[in-house]
């Protein structure tokens, strides 16, 4: 046989699929084969290609158009920083009662240690805003705009582990391979500007000085969505976005002229084919190609006024850090990106936390105020979703050597604190009670879950009908669970 020919009679599993999904191949397929087994959302209509999104979203008014969401990653400590418990001072250095603990399980980390001694926080808490919220003396800006914001401090995992949790908060499942919550939103929601990807990420490095967990570009991945929907990273230095600008030698007529005949080429594939990942890939191009223009203009601050680098403090001015993504996501938003994911590294604080705690909240308190409090002065806060919190917290007790100056904190999946601030939240507010040794909770727990529904509710989604069909299942962001912590509206 020709050995063209014979590569032609080649195919691969999606090849074959694509193929016989059309004419009488997918009859002879459904007379063998439960089509069930086959089905995918990729065949569910799509509004108005020119934004994007699924017809009949949002299900009802929203209160919030885009999100932004600041993942402190390592899991910041909620019993130094927003979990105020005095009595502890009195106990310090005792072990954890059993009435505490109830048999819980805790890291292989600490469970070998002869002893869990309690550890109250060394840092000062004060009383802010209208209402008094008690807030550490490590978030002074933070304590600035606790009127705006609502602090939850019974947010709850089931993951004890870094990955797991992580990725449980950010897909709401804790195996790899599930669409991210920024894939999930754009997939359903659009976007509001063709100029710049709908879902971008943002990455800065730790302020301490302990190693800092990993992070996996599946965290911003569209999982079984097409890839349309996964996170557009914009790095710090060099290109923001990679392979974005023409080769040398390269115009702007040339390049169009290339994108059109690649075009032509991928649409008679995708006939062929029917393979709904060519589809995606005519729209990657398209978009990279505007993005020419667009992010350019994003990214030049020359434009900033010296108030708002002063806003969000000096290192606003150097690409990369924390303060300097804020300000981008504030940019972002204001063009109508519909979801900024914020990834900080350094919060995984087993040892030495008093020293990296202080440090990393000294490169991010102020940016994150900054960010709630420029959006605010701009009329964005209304309809903007701002997060901030971990993927867990720290346990009361000491990981390591007890002293009066220094400890460390293990994992602590039972209750942990989170902020949110803008579109469909109250203001001012604090929700949820945990017990004197801030380990278990005694009122108003939210699961991840609830998180999740929570965030899609206020931007007009019902976390329970935008779901994708794949493998013969609809999935949805809230697997099997979730509610919408209705006390946090407002």
């Amino acid at each position: 046989m020709d050995p063209i020919r014979e590569r032609e009679l080649i195919l691969t599993r999606r090849q074959l699929f694509g193929r016989t999904s059309k004419g009488i191949g997918i009859a002879a397929l459904a007379g063998l084969l439960d089509p069930a087994i086959f089905a995918q959302a990729v065949a569910a209509p799509v509004s108005d290609e020119k934004f994007g999104g699924l017809p009949g979203l949002p299900h009802f008014a929203p209160k919030a158009k885009r999100v932004i969401f600041l993942h402190q990653s390592g899991a910041p400590s909620q019993i130094d920083l927003f979990d105020y418990k005095p009595k502890l001072k009195d106990i310090s250095g005792t072990e954890l009662p059993d009435s505490v603990r109830k048999g819980q399980r805790i890291t292989g980390m600490t469970s070998g240690q002869n002893s869990l001694p309690v550890a109250p926080s060394i840092f000062k808490f004060n009383q802010a805003g209208q209402n008094g919220t008690w807030i550490s003396e490590l978030l002074p800006h933070t304590a600035k705009i606790v009127d705006d914001i609502t602090i939850v401090r019974t947010i709850n995992t089931d993951a004890i582990n870094h990955d797991p949790a992580i990725t449980f908060i950010q897909t709401g499942f804790m195996q790899p391979g599930r669409p991210s919550m920024g894939s999930w939103v754009t997939y359903g929601l659009g976007s509001e500007n063709q100029t710049l990807p709908a879902f971008v990420v943002l990455i800065s490095q730790a302020n301490a000085l302990n190693r800092d967990q990993p992070l996996f570009t599946r965290l911003w991945s569209s999982g079984f969505l097409p890839s349309k929907y996964q996170g557009v990273r914009f790095r710090a230095s060099g290109d923001p976005v990679l392979f974005l600008a023409n080769p040398e030698g390269i115009d702007g007529a040339t390049r169009r002229a290339m994108l059109d005949s690649v075009d032509e080429l991928n649409k008679i594939t995708e006939q062929s084919y029917g393979d709904p990942e060519i589809a995606a890939r005519i729209s990657q191009y398209e978009m990279a190609y505007r993005m020419q223009s667009s992010v350019p203009e994003l990214t030049d601050l020359s434009k900033e006024p010296e108030s708002t680098f002063e806003l969000y403090g000096p290192d606003s001015r150097k690409p990369g850090t924390y303060a300097a993504n804020c300000l981008m996501a504030r940019r972002l938003a204001e063009r109508g990106v519909r979801f900024v994911q914020l990834y900080h590294r350094g919060w995984d604080q087993h040892n030495d936390l008093p020293r990296d705690l202080a440090l990393q909240c000294k490169g991010t308190d102020q940016a994150s105020a900054a960010l709630v409090t420029d959006l605010k002065q701009r009329g964005l806060l209304d309809d903007t979703l701002v997060i901030w919190g971990g993927e867990f917290g720290r346990t009361v007790y000491c990981q390591g050597h007890l002293t009066n100056t220094n400890y460390g904190r293990d994992h602590h999946p039972r209750c942990f604190a989170m902020w949110f601030a803008g579109g469909g939240i109250k203001r001012g507010m604090v929700l949820g009670e945990t017990d004197d040794f801030s380990y278990n909770v005694v009122a108003d727990p939210v699961p991840i879950h609830d998180v999740q529904a929570t965030v899609l509710h206020c931007l007009g989604v019902d976390h329970t009908r935008l779901t994708y069909k794949f493998q013969g299942r609809h999935f949805r962001l809230t697997d099997v669970a979730g509610n919408v912590t209705k006390q946090m509206l407002a």
